[in-house]
């Protein structure tokens, strides 16, 4: 699906990724972050999908190699991005 202009996803965070995300200390580590959820908040579906069951939500994985940062998250049917448990910056 493509994006829609003007429109970004809202983002949220599952407990465990917010207790991660507690943990990021350095500016560097934040503005990565901070980019690679722009990203998904403009395209929730930047990301790749990652193989497994099909009964609940599909879980998908951005990487960004150029700033180091990987995301593990799902969007729901109302087009908000849950970063459910993985964060790595």
């Amino acid at each position: 699906m493509a994006p829609q202009h003007g429109r970004r996803a809202r983002i949220a965070f599952s407990d465990a990724a917010a207790k991660q995300l507690e943990n990021l200390t350095s500016e560097a580590e934040l503005h990565a972050l901070d980019r690679a959820l722009v990203v998904i908040s403009v395209d929730p579906d930047a990301g790749e999908p990652l193989p497994g069951d099909t009964t609940g939500p599909q879980l998908r994985q951005y990487a960004d190699d150029v700033e180091r940062v990987r995301l593990l998250y799902w969007v729901t049917a109302l087009r908000t991005v849950v970063v459910v448990a993985y964060i790595e910056a």
